[in-house]
Parts: structure tokens; C-alpha cells; sequence
């Protein structure tokens, strides 16, 4: 006999698995309505490629398989797609997912199919495409697509592929009437494996509690001529061993029949192993022979709230509910329903969730059979739990740092080679659900490498944006050189040379030769634009008139400076034509704006010059005194200010109204303080003041809007 080895840990839990293999494999009925969940396999959920309304047929597919790690779905049977929406799955957070809801005709009409007579002749790229077209997943455990498993690169070199009919979980013996009752479709499955992956050996793991498979499986291999398949000296070797729980985990078989262990966040592949389970067997005899997608599986119900504890063959979608029906499913005595075996199954919410490609048992148990665990103890480190472990953890630790969160310790105690067997939460006396707290910190960990790939990804498109956004910038200053370049040339092209007329010219000299230095006189520094806005704030106060020469000066300013303006708006005119811009009205029209003030300015100072020609002369004392003078000279000195300055009046009109209001608002409070009647009109008062003052501030925002433009 072949040499196996131990694993470390491990416990002997009662079997229960005789109770359904008293009769064969029975083909469960169509049920009225399918609910096909689009994420049934570790990766990618699924993409519905139908709509509703549509009519399918059997084995057609309606949900394409998005990313390399996912697989797609088939219609099981003949129908109309009613409905793609959310609807409770088998999970155990009992959340609901998107289903494709098909409507059953009863009919089980096929699509068109195209059988393989003889898969030898077929290469390996063709077998991975065909298994993967077909929507197979592992059968026996997490769902993990196999193409993935069996598509290994050309440098790896696999020279052991293990099948793996352990079924070590109580109650479960799906695998055990598959190979009971079909061992030559599953001695098929094995010779297209060989012919996709050429092994050297071939090592079909069967636990001692199932004598009656082992000559069976042994006489459908001998029909296959393996070593022809994979163009090596292979052999194929049935092994048993000693019934343990949890012998049927990939690690525990694979160091079961080889003594290698695979290491830790290591791959059966990096030591030459592929592992592959007998229902995932059966189904890519299907597959490749027959044409026939994943649409259905071998399913126990079993517990002793059914009657009638087999195993069927059921249609994937269908309701739990529908298939414990076929078996007499007694509610009044279940204390709950499990998906799966006692150690790794879950509680079922409801039982409208429907079988999928990882249903292997419904377990209907009555409390007596399987009591309800009771509340959790203090833990009271008795070790029992290391003892037991298979992957030979701490799980002690483990639980303190799950508690605790620690998610970077979990990892440094390798909670990722935890197989959630619950062999240490079997053998805890304080009954500690420990699988449940590792579970728990698993998905955290997923969701925070989640966390640190998005973070990762934003941090790279940001960095990816701001050289964007920076080339962008370089280009555009570029750009604008250039244009700039071509509207100088454009405006020479023209002859554009805006000279001053000779008044303007004569007025400005006039004025520089009229300076004088600081120490020699207190006039204003009209050069100076602080001393400017000063002497014109003095005299808007005192009501003083500026001196002839003062006012002079501003309104050449102002000339000056609408000269600027105006010569600025033909560049950016000629810059803009020189682009073909869009917007060569608005730049045009900012020009005639432009010319428009400068003739203003120069218009104002003619008149200034007007003005003193005509002027009589300087008034006496006493006319300082009479106020109509003082107001014309208040109104002049306002005027040449505007000349110089245009937005002056609009800010003089919003000093106004503040003043206003601080008037209107002290005599409102005046009036409240003293209970005068007089209340109400003083407040519309304020309220008009208020809406004048907004007034004036909005014209002031149009008018340096439009300075602006």
C-alpha cells in the first residue's frame, strides 16, 4: 500500500451520512420559477446579457463572465427572464444581491448543442476556453473559477493532479453517490484533465468510510488509456485513508498524499500539484463531451426534519424551499436550516435563496439533533484549540486580535491559512464561535487592502492630473506668446500708430514743466496715484475746489490712462482675429468702448482749457463764503474727478447710502428705546435705504465688471 501521511490537529465529529445514501441520486423537478444569483464563484460577479421579456432556452447563456477571474451563467432550463433584480442569495450575511429571475416553461427545450466525440485531439488553449465558456467553478469548496486552477503558465511544470473525493464534512455524501452511481462519467472528467495538464501521477483521494466507490472509480480509470492522454508514463492511483475531519481541505489532502505541505500564502501549483474535486470533475466531462454548461449539481437534504433524507439532482435556481418540498421538509420540528455541513455551513434567513453551483447539502436538523449553541464564555486557555487546528495556527491569538481589531498582527499570525473548518470552535468548552471572529477579520483585511489599492489609484490619478494641468498651462502661455507675437506684427502690418492730438500733447507738457520740487512747493504729486486719490478725498470733504493746475493734471491722467486702455483692447482685438476667436464681436466691442472714453477724456480737457480761457477773475474773500459758489466749485472739482477717475461716482453714491442707512438705522433704534409711534416708518425708511445702498452697489460691481471686459 501507498505511504500517507498525518495532518496536525483534527477532530472526529459524528458522520450522519449513511441517512441519505439509502436510495439513488433523484432528479428533482423543474421548479415554476429559477433565481439565478450573477455572483456564484470567488471574483467578478457576472454581467446579465439578456433582457426582460426574453425568451431562453436551455443552456443558453445570460450572464457573461466579466474579468479573468469570473465565470459566466447558463439558463438551466427553458423560459421567459422576468425580472433582473435584487433577491435574497445563499450568504451568511443573508443580504440580498442581483438575480436574473427566470420563469420556468416546462418545456427544458435545449439550445443548439455540439458534442465532442473525441477531446484528445483537442489542445490545451481549447479545453481552458471551453471550461471557462461553460461556467465552471470549484464544486467542493469557495466556487474558485477552475479554468483559472488549470490554465497554469508554461514554466510551471505540474507532475501531480489530485482528485479530491474526501468529503470529509458530516452529513454531506453528494460526492459519494456521484461516485457511487456515475464513476465512469467522473473516470472521464479525470482523462480530460490529464489531456489538458499531462501529469505524471494521477492520486484519487478517497476517505475509509466509502469502501463501496473504491473499485468502481478504480475499474472506469482502467478504461482510460492516460499515459497516451498526456503523452508520459501516467498512472492513476485510488488511495484511502483514515477518516479525519477536515482531510478534505486542499492543504490537508495534498500533505495527506504527498507528505508536502504547501506554504504559507503559497500555491498547490508551486509545488507541481493541481487539486480538482469529483463533482467539478463530472462537470467538465459535461462540458467538453456533451456541451453542457454548469447548470445543475448533486445535492443532499438531509436532517431529521425531512422525511425523505437522498441526494437530487437539481437544477441551479432552485428555491431551497421547492427542493425541501420533494423531501417532506417538516418546519415544525427544524430548529434551523444550514447550507452546507454543521462545521462550515451557515444558517439559512429564509428558504426562498436558491441552490447555486456551491450548494453540496441542505441540512434540516431538529434541536435535539443540533442544539443551539449556547452564550459564549470567557476563554479559559486550555489550548484545545491549537490542538485541533489543521493549519497548526494559534487560534487563541487569533481571537484576542480579532477583538482587538489588530488586523496587522492577524496577518503576521497567518489568518489567511485559516480554512474556517471550525474544528477549534468543535472543541472550545467555553463555546467561543471562533471561525465567526476569523471570517469577520478576514473581510476586514480584504476591505482594507480595498481601501489602500483605491487610495493608491486616487493618489496616481491625482499626480497624473496635476502634470496634466501643468502641460496644459505651459502650452497655453505658449499659445498666448505666440498670438501676441502675431498681433504686433498684424498691427505694424496695419500702420496703427494712435498719436495724440496736439492739444493733448500740449497739455501734458504744460503740465510736467509746471512741477516743481517737493521742497519748493506743497502741491500735490499728480505722478504719485496715493497722493492723487488723497487730494481728491480732502477736497470731496472740505468741498474745496483743486487748484486749476491739480485739476489739469487729473484730467491728463485720465486722458493717459484711457489711451492705455484703448491700446490694449486693439491687442487683444488683433490677437484675437489672428486666432479666428469666437469672441471677436466682444473684443470689438470693447475697443469702440474704449475709443469712446479716451474722446471723452480728451473732450474734458478741452473744455477744462475752455473754461480758463473764459474764466473771470479769481473771486475775493467774500466769495468763498457765499455757498452757491462753494457748490459749483464742489460740483467742478467732482467733475474732474469723474474725468479722472469714472467709477468715482458710483463710489460716491455708495458712501452715501451708507451713511444713510447708519442714519436710518440709529433713528429706528432710537425710536424702539423711546416706544415711539413713529416705529413702522422708520423701519421703512431703513428698508429703503438698504435697498438704494444695494443699488448703488450693484452698479458699481456692473460698472468695474465692464472696466474689466
Amino acid at each position: 500500500m501507498r505511504k500517507v501521511w498525518d495532518i496536525h490537529g483534527g477532530i472526529h465529529p459524528p458522520e450522519n451520512k449513511i441517512q441519505s445514501l439509502d436510495e439513488s441520486i433523484l432528479e428533482a423537478p423543474i421548479a415554476p420559477q429559477l433565481v439565478l444569483p450573477l455572483s456564484q464563484h470567488i471574483g467578478a460577479p457576472a454581467r446579465a446579457c439578456v433582457k426582460v421579456g426574453q425568451q431562453v432556452l436551455k443552456g443558453q447563456c445570460i450572464a457573461e463572465a466579466v474579468g479573468p477571474v469570473s465565470v459566466p451563467i447558463h439558463a438551466p432550463t427553458s423560459g421567459t427572464i422576468t425580472a433582473i433584480e435584487k433577491r435574497p442569495i445563499a450568504h451568511p450575511s443573508g443580504l440580498e444581491d442581483n438575480c436574473i429571475i427566470l420563469e420556468t416553461d416546462g418545456n427544458d427545450q435545449w439550445r443548439e448543442r455540439n458534442p465532442v466525440n473525441d477531446y484528445s485531439q483537442l489542445d490545451k488553449a481549447t479545453l481552458v476556453n471551453m471550461i471557462r465558456s461553460a461556467g465552471i467553478a470549484g464544486m467542493g469548496g469557495a466556487g474558485f473559477p477552475t479554468s483559472i486552477k488549470l490554465n497554469t503558465r508554461d514554466n510551471v511544470v505540474i507532475d501531480t493532479l489530485i482528485i479530491n473525493g474526501t468529503e470529509c464534512e458530516p452529513y454531506i455524501t453528494a460526492d459519494h453517490a456521484l461516485m457511487r452511481e456515475q464513476a465512469d462519467n467522473v473516470a472521464t472528467g479525470i482523462a480530460i484533465l490529464v489531456q489538458l495538464i499531462k501529469p505524471v501521477s494521477v492520486l484519487i483521494g478517497i476517505e475509509d468510510n466509502k469502501p463501496d466507490v473504491i473499485d468502481g472509480i478504480k475499474a472506469a480509470i482502467a478504461k482510460h488509456d492516460l499515459a497516451k492522454l498526456s503523452g508520459k508514463t501516467t498512472t492513476a492511483e485510488v488511495i484511502t485513508f483514515p477518516t479525519k475531519y477536515p482531510s478534505g481541505g486542499e492543504k490537508q489532502l495534498i500533505q495527506i498524499l504527498t507528505g508536502k505541505e504547501v506554504p504559507s500564502g503559497g500555491l498547490p501549483a508551486d509545488l507541481g500539484i493541481v487539486c480538482q474535486n469529483i463533482g467539478t470533475a463530472v462537470a467538465i466531462k459535461n462540458a467538453i463531451c456533451d456541451d453542457e454548461p454548469l447548470i445543475s449539481r448533486i445535492t443532499t437534504v438531509t436532517g431529521d426534519a425531512v422525511m425523505h433524507r437522498r441526494n437530487y439532482h437539481v437544477l441551479l435556481g432552485t428555491p431551497v424551499e421547492f427542493l425541501l418540498k420533494q423531501s417532506n421538509y417538516q418546519q415544525d420540528k427544524s430548529g434551523r436550516l444550514v447550507m452546507g455541513g454543521p462545521m462550515m455551513g451557515f444558517a439559512l434567513s429564509s428558504t426562498a435563496v436558491p441552490i447555486v453551483k456551491t450548494t453540496n447539502c441542505i441540512l434540516a436538523p431538529t434541536e435535539t439533533e443540533l442544539p443551539t449553541p449556547p452564550p459564549a464564555q470567557a476563554c479559559i486557555r486550555c489550548g484545545m484549540c491549537a490542538e485541533a487546528c489543521p493549519a497548526s495556527l494559534l487560534p487563541q491569538q487569533l481571537y484576542w486580535f480579532a477583538q482587538g481589531k489588530e488586523l496587522d498582527k492577524l496577518e503576521e499570525h497567518n489568518i489567511a491559512d485559516c480554512i474556517e473548518c471550525g474544528a477549534c470552535s468543535y472543541v472550545c468548552p467555553s463555546n467561543i464561535p471562533l471561525v465567526q471572529y476569523y471570517r469577520a477579520s478576514k473581510a476586514d483585511i480584504r476591505q482594507r487592502k480595498i481601501d489602500h489599492q483605491n487610495a493608491e489609484a486616487a493618489r496616481i490619478r491625482f499626480e497624473a492630473r496635476q502634470e496634466r494641468l501643468e502641460r496644459l498651462e505651459d502650452e497655453k502661455i505658449a499659445a498666448r506668446k505666440a498670438r501676441q507675437a502675431a498681433a504686433k506684427i498684424a498691427a505694424e502690418k496695419r500702420g496703427q500708430t494712435d498719436e495724440r492730438s496736439a492739444e493733448v500733447q500740449a497739455a501734458i507738457e504744460r503740465v510736467s514743466a509746471k512741477k516743481t520740487p517737493a521742497s519748493e512747493t506743497a502741491t500735490v504729486d499728480m505722478d504719485d496715484p496715493i497722493q492723487r486719490a488723497l487730494a481728491r478725498r480732502q477736497a470731496q470733504q472740505s468741498g474745496e475746489q483743486l487748484a486749476p493746475a491739480e485739476q489739469e493734471a487729473l484730467l491728463v491722467k485720465a486722458v493717459e490712462t484711457s489711451e492705455k486702455r484703448q491700446t490694449k483692447a486693439r491687442a487683444k482685438l488683433a490677437e484675437a482675429e489672428a486666432d479666428n476667436d469666437v469672441n471677436v464681436p466682444a473684443f470689438t466691442t470693447g475697443v469702440e468702448k474704449s475709443a469712446a472714453k479716451y474722446q471723452q477724456a480728451v473732450a474734458a480737457l478741452a473744455e477744462f482749457h475752455q473754461t480758463q480761457e473764459n474764466k473771470p477773475p479769481a473771486t475775493s474773500a467774500a466769495d468763498e463764503d457765499d455757498p452757491v459758489a462753494r457748490a459749483v466749485a464742489k460740483r467742478a472739482a467732482q467733475q474732474a474727478e469723474d474725468a479722472s477717475n469714472p467709477a468715482s461716482k458710483f463710489i460716491r453714491a455708495v458712501e452715501s447710502a451708507e451713511q444713510r442707512v447708519a442714519k436710518a438705522t440709529s433713528r429706528l433704534a432710537d425710536a424702539k428705546a423711546n416706544n415711539d409711534e413713529n416705529v413702522d416708518a422708520f423701519a421703512k425708511g431703513l428698508e429703503k435705504a438698504q435697498d438704494k445702498l444695494a443699488a448703488s452697489k450693484q452698479a458699481l460691481s456692473e460698472f468695474q465688471a465692464d472696466e474689466q471686459t
